[in-house]
Parts: C-alpha cells; structure tokens; sequence
C-alpha cells in the first residue's frame, strides 16, 4: 500500500478544534455536488449550481442521496454541514484523510468513516481513499476526497425502477453502499491471491535477489491491508447491534450479511500472512539448498585434489636420487596414469554414496 506524506496537516497545528482544513494527497481544487432524489414511483437527478439546494431538495417523500466528490471547497462542505446539522468535529475528520475507521451515532444521524481499497497497476501498490457516509431518516450523503465509480453499480440499481432500492429508506441505501465497497476488498483479495500463486511459482522455479524483494514488498502490504480492513469489523459490529431508531429491523440483518463478508475479508488476508511467511521460509531453504550443493561440489573438487596435490608436490621435489625419473614413459603413463586413477576411483566412491 502506498504510503506518502499527508498534505496540509501541518496546517491544522495550534487550530482550535473543529477547525475546517482538508488533509489528504488528492488536493483538488473543487468539489462537486450530485443529487439523486428518488422513491418507488419517480427519479430525479440533479447537478446543483451551490451547496444551499442541497437542503432544500430534502423531502419527506423521497430519499435523498447527495454525492460529494472533492473536498478541496471548504465552504461547500461548511454550508452542507451548517444545513443539515452536522457536528464541526464531524466534519473535520471527514475532511482528514488520514483519520481511521470511525462510526459515530447522532440522534439524527449516522456517520460512518472506512477507506476504499484497490490495486493500481501501472504503480504496483494498493491505493487507498476514504469515504465517509451519513445518513439521516430520509438523506444520506456520501464524501468521497477524488471521483471514483465504486459506487457506479448502486446508481444503475437506482434508475432500475424494479429495484429494491427503489423501495427501501435510507439505512438501506446507506447499507449498500457499504456493501458494494466490502465487495471491492473481495476483488483486491482475489487480485493479490493470484499474485502470490504467481510469485510462489517464481520461488519454486526461478528464486533471485528479485524475488525477496517482492516478498517484502507483499508482506509490508498485507500488514497495512489489515490495518485498513480491521477496523472496520468494529463499525459493522456496532452497526449490527445497534438500537437507533434510523436502522429498521429488516436491514438489521443485511449488516450482519456485510459483518460476515468483513471476517471473511481478514480472515483471507490472515491467511496469505500465513502463505507469506512459508514463502519466506521456502525462499531461505531453497537459498540454503543451493549454497549446500555449491559447498558440496567445491568440498568434492577439493577431496580429490588433495593426494593428487601432494603427489605433484612429491615428484616435483628437486631430490636427487629418484630412479623413475630416469624412465622415459614414467610421467606420459605411470605417472597421469596414477593421478586419473585416484581421481576416478574417488569419485566412483562418492557416487556410491551418493554423495554427488
């Protein structure tokens, strides 16, 4: 997962709390509004020209759904927060990039805090963005730091007038879009478990300095996987338990469905911590294998070596009485011919103990 210095945090040193200041990496410089006002029987999709007809597209009639992407305009967010009575704290933290995991209960309102996960390709790293959501008995509305289509599909379920979301209140809505980002996480697990079969082949078959590094590099990013994905099984457990009088009996049971996809989410990313550790084991004793048969073959080439070393060092004394050195076929046959015959005789014997 990448990691990188959060902009503007600085900024928010000595500010008295509350203080409105946007700490993230996506600085933008706007921030876009989009109304999608619906019930059973109608739909209406609306680009608002300011912030003030955000609450006053509110009607008891419909569900709201008001999408902010970009939070770079303070004071869009300020008037949005002003209009629909959301706490200054509140709002600091959804403009805080950097803030963990976090559900806090109003008594009109529910605001949820979780980051959206997914693998960048070209950069080779786990992106990571945060999304806030509050949702109140007839609005929800949803911060997002830069535009992202995640929750593309719960717009094409909308404008499906046989939806069940057409039909629902807003802890519903509030619920599936919840839903669908526990889905992504599901996609980035599938994703990095194919990257660890491919990886796992390259230990087995081809192991290199490459190859650690990419191990690292793997498990640095399942242990901040984790830590994005951990908290979050706090938010959906209080969720599923909680009393508010804005989550309805009936949806009770879908948190319950995204609790148990959640545990299912970190218990895979347990599990490829486990895989990852036996790479890592795997990739020493592979590693250790090889500098063994290295060891051996020089062991061997030096065993055999030794008496034909000190039978060259013998006859290359400068003695002066040594009666074969006056035969002319001593050292062209008797001679080489002795040193071959150590030479293969030793190896005959190590290949009998199978030792090469």
């Amino acid at each position: 997962m990448k990691i990188s210095s959060t902009k503007n945090i600085s900024q928010k040193t000595g500010l008295p709390p509350g203080s409105l200041v946007h700490v993230g990496n996506h600085m933008h410089g706007h921030t876009d509004i989009e109304i999608i006002q619906f019930n059973e029987d109608s739909l209406v999709e609306i680009i608002p020209k300011s912030a003030d007809e955000c609450f006053k597209h509110l009607s008891p009639d419909t569900l709201t759904w008001i999408r902010v992407t970009g939070l770079g305009e303070i004071d869009k967010i300020e008037k949005i927060g002003s209009d629909f009575g959301i706490h200054p704290l509140l709002l600091e933290d959804i403009l805080n990039t950097s803030h963990r995991i976090s559900i806090e209960d109003f008594e009109s309102y529910i605001c949820t805090i979780f980051k959206t996960l997914s693998y960048d390709e070209p950069a080779g790293h786990i992106e990571r963005d945060q999304v806030s959501l509050i949702f109140g008995e007839s609005f929800v509305i949803s911060f997002q730091e830069k535009p992202d289509n995640i929750f593309d599909p719960i717009i094409d379920h909308i404008r499906n007038p046989k939806s069940r979301l057409r039909k629902m209140k807003s802890d519903y809505l509030f619920y599936s879009l919840m839903d669908m980002v526990v889905d992504n996480y599901f996609v980035l697990v599938e994703k990095l478990g194919d990257m660890l079969e491919v990886l796992e082949e390259e230990i087995i078959e081809n192991p290199g300095y490459a190859t650690i590094n990419k191990l690292h590099l793997m498990k640095r990013e399942m242990i901040h996987l984790r830590k994005a994905v951990w908290p979050f099984r706090e938010v959906l457990n209080r969720l599923q338990r909680s009393d508010s009088e804005l989550i309805y009996d009936t949806t009770l049971m879908y948190f319950k469905d995204v609790y148990d996809h959640i545990i299912q989410v970190l218990d895979t990313i347990e599990s490829f911590r486990d895989i990852l550790s036996g790479m890592v084991d795997i990739y020493i004793s592979i590693s250790g294998n090889k500098m063994n048969e290295i060891m051996k073959v020089l062991t061997i080439m030096s065993t055999i070596f030794i008496p034909l070393t000190f039978l060259a060092g013998v006859y290359g004394m400068n003695f002066k009485y040594m009666p074969e050195l006056e035969l002319p076929w001593f050292y062209p046959w008797f001679f080489y011919g002795m040193l071959a015959a150590i030479a293969l005789s030793m190896l005959a014997f190590f290949k009998k103990k199978k030792w090469i």
